[in-house]
């Protein structure tokens, strides 16, 4: 067993995290396959699909005020 660490602001990792995610939403969700090489091709096929209009993907980070603690539930409506 093989255990390695990374660091938790990995944005690279988000990227391959963001990357499955349109994979499985894009190819796979829903399919139903009869063996490991019917996947492999979907997944094939989506990646030279994609491929052709693939860009980069841009990070953005949200800007947030910080704000007092609300006491009650009813409070974080307002």
């Amino acid at each position: 067993m093989v255990y390695f660490c990374s660091a938790l602001d990995s944005s690279w990792l988000n990227q391959v995290e963001c990357w499955f995610s349109i994979l499985s939403r894009a190819a796979l969700r829903g399919a139903s396959f009869t063996s490991p090489r019917q996947l492999r091709d979907a997944i094939d096929r989506f990646v030279k699909v994609h491929n052709q209009k693939a860009v980069p993907f841009e990070w953005t980070k949200a800007i947030v005020h910080p704000s007092r603690p609300r006491r009650l539930y009813s409070d974080l409506c307002k």
